[in-house]
């Protein structure tokens, strides 16, 4: 980057900083995230990048890689919830075989790095005569690693709900079951949101080492068109920039889930 460019840079954030002081919060805000995206794309602008090559493929790279990274983070990530669910369920459980069983299975998933446990999936299931197509072993093996998450995030929930709540329910005459579906959970909800938005935002960038096993997600074609006309860069700096712009939007969402299932919006409403 020439010299008088990082000078003119220079001077002006000194004088974003100065006028920052004297503006409301929310335009603190958005004043700084404009003028930080900003810098970003200049400094990625100094890369003399091929913005020819990067629109001829972008439209491949969302149609073909992004929906690929979507279907499978989507999917992966209901059914690690679902999964998580029984895990944090059993954790709970008084039954001595079903605590061992889940603390076994958190223990083993969060202690071994994902992209072991999709070569393990993928490979090792052909030793026992189980052969899987690509895909769907990235998908078991999102599921399950990430279960294991899942399954402390519903634990920490359920658990932060006040003894006093199962209690006041079984004075009513609710059973377990009934106490759990409609007193419990709802209330765990808002404490449970947050982080498993978390969760599927990170999954959207794990899902990029499902590549490994050939899958064409985004990171996977990215790098193919890329390696085709030697324009990496190219590739991977878009690559970067969708997964941001997608993050942004499930960011979003999360944050009007959050809202809806607030004690306010989601608990009364449900026990009426």
């Amino acid at each position: 980057m020439d010299f008088n460019i990082l000078v003119f840079l220079g001077i002006c954030i000194i004088c974003l900083v100065l006028t920052l002081r004297y503006i409301s919060r929310p335009g603190q805000i958005i004043l700084t995230w404009a003028s930080l995206t900003v810098l970003l794309i200049i400094f990625f602008i100094s890369f003399n990048l091929s913005y020819n090559f990067i629109f001829k493929k972008i439209g491949y790279l969302i149609y073909v890689g992004l929906t690929t990274t979507l279907y499978v983070s989507i999917i992966s990530i209901i059914l690690a919830c679902i999964l998580g669910l029984i895990l944090a369920l059993g954790k709970l459980a008084q039954n001595g075989i079903l605590y061992a069983f889940s603390t076994f299975y958190i223990s083993f998933f969060r202690g071994t790095p994902l992209l072991l446990q999709v070569y393990l999936i993928y490979l090792g299931l052909p030793q026992i005569n189980i052969v899987l197509p690509a895909i769907i072993a990235g998908i078991i093996s999102l599921s399950l690693g990430y279960a294991a998450y899942m399954a402390e995030i519903f634990r920490s929930g359920i658990q932060n709900i006040p003894k006093g709540q199962w209690e006041a329910a079984q004075s009513l005459g609710f059973n377990s079951y009934i106490t759990f579906i409609k007193i419990i959970m709802p209330q765990s909800m808002r404490l449970i949101i947050p982080p498993i938005g978390s969760q599927f935002i990170s999954m959207l960038k794990d899902s990029s080492l499902v590549s490994v096993l050939g899958v064409w997600e985004l990171m996977f074609v990215a790098k193919s068109q890329g390696r085709s006309e030697f324009k990496n860069l190219e590739m991977l700096i878009t690559a970067a920039f969708i997964y941001w712009f997608v993050s942004l939007i499930f960011e979003l969402l999360q944050a009007k889930s959050e809202k809806y299932f607030s004690r306010e919006n989601f608990y009364f409403k449900n026990k009426k």
